[in-house]
């Protein structure tokens, strides 16, 4: 060939090594990631998500300008993935994300929550039954422990499945429902309204909303209200996710009186939202106020909504619990970096220990003993179990008995049963020893769900939405019997009235009938 007929500009070699080498550094990173034990797996995940998404960016660049592949192949794939993103943003949505930080996709032509327009929500009532039902006022039922003495359910779903009552849309929220005597409660987002519904019991019709004009929504944490309402005599109270502290009449959803919290504490609305469910003491109504504000939890009178006392230092997600430890009433609080007890009638604080990483705490403390507490969250912390004791001054004094990894509760209910603490630790069903921290057994990933502790039966909704029951020992979790409710992601606390159930997610309520031993 002559040299006249040689190419002025020979095609370059590809160039593969940067890709090669982003590949490698991708997968390394992943290795290490995944590596981190002591790293929650949130931040695994996450991490994770963001190496992946950084590594493509980069290859994408590397493949377009720098591969010297030629021109037609080199366009026509950059052009090609572009295009299968841009498909892929019209064709699908990104509708939240699980308790372990992974992405929920839906089809954008899913349906979506609907919106009750009617008192009737297209029900069918079932035939009228005779109901059981008995009082449910407040988070975690009447104790506010998630503690029941019954009734004695049928443990045989075989043979003796729950029975569905009602099931009707709802609009989204965390919230879960109360109950008294033929009247349920629940919170809701109805468009750009946040709302306390009341329903008939046994049928799920309508009987009162009160709306107020506030809506909070994030991609991570959802839409809506996440406070479960309380239920005093003939009074409801309830916290609004943007800090709206409501009293309504139980009759007729009348307000009475509303405060906004996070305004009065001269703060912000939390990140996740304000999220406590209100805590009745004597006449006070206690709660968290907004994020960087003045205090961290509360009190106002339960009679005109007046500011009672505040205290404490930066709020959290969980919701106070009163206690009697050593003799001395509290309010157990998690507060931005620490917890502590304060005093009920002036919000004076009694003790105050650090906790945490930084994190969000979200589970509710758990009274162990008459002067023994834990306190447990997600994110890698894990458990403690703290004991107080009187000073000869009349203070308290607080000594830590043991220290675990073997119980991180995000948001799930604990309880204790036969000198064990039982729980979600990240997800998964466990059990530990109450007298060391020491992990009995740990199985069954059930999500970050929510359960109830009835008769030594234990009830747990999956955050899959499928309910489970059990009956947990110090030897093993003895799963029982399965129930598919729903078939998204279900984050809401339950509600047993009798043998009612009554559970929710974002998008549906269903009340079910439990079968009971005569």
């Amino acid at each position: 060939m002559s040299a006249s007929e040689k190419s002025p500009n020979p095609p370059r070699p590809f160039r593969w090594w940067p890709g090669g080498a982003l590949v490698l550094g991708a997968v390394a990173a992943l290795a290490w990631v995944r590596a981190q034990v002591e790293w929650p797996f949130q931040k695994r995940n996450l991490t994770s998500y963001e190496i992946l998404v950084v590594t493509a960016i980069l290859l994408l660049v590397w493949w377009t300008f720098f591969s010297r592949v030629a021109n037609r192949l080199r366009l026509s794939v950059t052009f090609g993935l572009v295009g299968f993103g841009l498909a892929c943003a019209a064709l699908f949505r990104l509708t939240g994300m699980s308790g372990d930080m992974m992405p929920i996709v839906e089809f954008r032509w899913a349906a979506k929550p609907l919106a009750v327009q009617t008192t009737d929500a297209g029900l069918t009532p079932p035939p009228a039954k005779a109901s059981t039902a008995s009082s449910f006022p407040q988070f975690y039922g009447p104790n506010r422990d998630g503690v029941l003495a019954g009734p004695p359910l049928a443990t045989n779903w075989t043979l003796l499945p729950p029975e569905i009552v009602w099931r009707l849309p709802v609009g989204a929220g965390w919230s879960g429902f109360v109950v008294s005597d033929s009247i349920c409660l629940t919170q809701e987002q109805q468009g750009e309204e946040e709302c306390v519904f009341a329903r008939e019991l046994l049928t799920g019709r309508e009987l009162w909303r009160h709306a107020d004009r506030a809506r909070y929504q994030t991609t991570i944490a959802g839409e809506g209200p996440r406070a479960t309402p309380t239920i005093v005599s003939n009074r409801v109270f309830s916290l609004g996710s943007t800090g709206w502290l409501n009293c309504l009449d139980l009759a007729s959803g009348e307000l009475i009186w509303s405060r906004d919290v996070v305004k009065e504490s001269g703060g912000k609305v939390p990140q996740w939202g304000a999220t406590s469910s209100p805590l009745l003491v004597g006449d006070l109504v206690i709660v968290h106020g907004g994020e960087g504000g003045s205090a961290s939890v509360f009190a106002f009178r339960a009679a005109d909504g007046t500011l009672a006392w505040k205290g404490g230092t930066g709020p959290s997600y969980s919701t106070p619990v009163l206690a009697m430890l050593s003799g001395v009433p509290q309010v157990l609080a998690f507060n931005d970096g620490s917890v502590s007890g304060l005093n009920p009638t002036n919000g004076a604080t009694l003790w105050q220990r650090p906790w945490g990483n930084g994190n969000v705490v979200c589970a509710t403390p758990l009274v162990v003993s008459s002067n023994r507490v834990l306190f447990s969250s997600g994110y890698g912390v894990g458990a403690e179990l703290l004991e107080l004791s009187r000073r000869t001054n009349g203070g308290l004094n607080v000594e830590r008995i043991w220290k675990s990894i073997r119980m991180k509760s995000k948001f799930a209910h604990m309880f204790q049963k036969d000198g064990c603490l039982f729980g979600l630790d990240d997800g998964i069903f466990a059990c530990v020893n109450l007298a060391d921290g020491s992990q009995k057994w740990k199985e069954g990933r059930y999500g970050h769900g929510q359960g109830l502790l009835v008769g030594g039966l234990y009830l747990l909704m999956a955050e899959s939405g499928e309910l489970v029951l059990l009956q947990p020992t110090p030897e093993a979790p003895n799963e029982l019997g399965r129930f598919r409710v729903f078939n998204s992601k279900t984050w809401n606390p339950i509600a047993l009235a009798g043998d009612l159930l009554l559970v929710r997610n974002d998008r549906e309520a269903v009340c079910l009938r439990l079968k009971v031993v005569e």
